[in-house]
């Protein structure tokens, strides 16, 4: 895994003056008491000129609901650790109008790139809050770069709805449909987690027609889960023309030995439009020969055409660009 993360570096080189451009972007420093700093992360993301820049944030919890609409905004946690910097807010979908409308960060614009911090919306743990749509992190630009991120949730964790998005050496975490949206994603060695609860939807992707291009993939993915999550399912298809594979994945969890259901079992009849898929998936909830029939257990040929190059059809610079403003 080292060797593709300076893979990736490496062909930085290539980009014709990225890291440049990324040294000469403004930069604006989010802490409660540094001197010049900004005191809120919103004001921060607020004062960066149009053509985006680099905001450092300071360890510690910051409460704030936050928009990103300029495009080339990295976000960066200056702490050791992902855990040291928290981006929280508790809204919800029956509190801010509806479920997009819930995110603790919505970015809009394109390139976004956040590194090295958590993201969170804890609506759920607040016992007074009925449970609801409370969404973390919802993205909706182009070329979105995630690396060392944590992404803190329930129901509705990660809205991964637009553009391209990719997620290396992250952590999502939820209980029903907790990586849902229409995006073409990937994710490269994240771990993904289910929460404790009557049953564990990961993924409702909602691709919308056949000749649609996206999809979401999970690449060398580790799957976990809480001791007292229920029947734990690797996706349900949110619109007709779902699309999911897992490549190389460990599933170290209680996957149910069908792996896919229905959207609605015995209501809706989805499944058969959905592409469904996995490669060479080990540990206990891998399971080939009980997977449901309309999934697909595939070849090393068949999971080429779905490995990162390829699934980007050849475009990743922005990719190493991402990541090595990142790092």
């Amino acid at each position: 895994m080292m060797n593709r993360l300076i893979a990736l570096l490496a062909g930085v080189l290539l980009l014709g003056g990225a890291p440049a451009l990324a040294q000469e972007a403004p930069e604006v420093q989010v802490s409660a008491d540094a001197p010049g700093a900004q005191r809120s992360v919103q004001a921060a993301i607020d004062a960066l000129p149009d053509s985006g820049g680099i905001i450092r944030i300071a360890p510690g919890v910051w409460r704030e609901k936050l928009t990103v609409a300029k495009s080339g905004v990295t976000l960066i946690g200056t702490g050791l650790r992902p855990e040291d910097t928290v981006l929280v807010f508790n809204d919800s979908a029956m509190t801010a109008g509806g479920t997009g409308k819930s995110g603790t960060l919505t970015a809009s614009g394109d390139d976004l790139r956040i590194g090295n911090l958590t993201i969170q919306n804890d609506w759920w743990l607040d016992p007074a809050n009925p449970p609801s749509q409370a969404v973390a992190l919802l993205l909706t630009g182009d070329r979105a770069v995630l690396y060392r991120v944590r992404l803190l949730g329930h129901q509705d964790t990660l809205y991964a709805n637009k553009g391209r998005q990719y997620f290396f050496d992250s952590y999502v975490e939820g209980h029903v449909d907790f990586i849902f949206g229409n995006a073409n994603a990937y994710w490269e060695n994240c771990r993904i987690h289910g929460l404790a609860g009557a049953e564990v939807m990961i993924t409702a992707q909602s691709r919308n027609a056949a000749d649609e291009d996206s999809a979401y993939v999970f690449d060398r993915a580790t799957v976990t889960a809480e001791p007292a999550a229920g029947p734990i399912w690797l996706g349900r298809p949110w619109r007709d023309h779902s699309r999911v594979i897992f490549l190389d994945s460990h599933m170290d969890a209680d996957v149910h030995p069908a792996g896919w259901r229905e959207w609605t079992p015995g209501t809706t009849n989805k499944l058969p439009t959905t592409f469904y898929a996995e490669h060479a998936s080990t540990g206990r909830g891998a399971s080939p020969e009980t997977r449901e029939p309309l999934s697909h257990q595939l070849s090393a040929e068949e999971a080429e055409r779905w490995r990162l190059e390829a699934f980007f059809k050849g475009d990743t610079d922005w990719i190493r660009a991402g990541l090595a403003a990142l790092r």
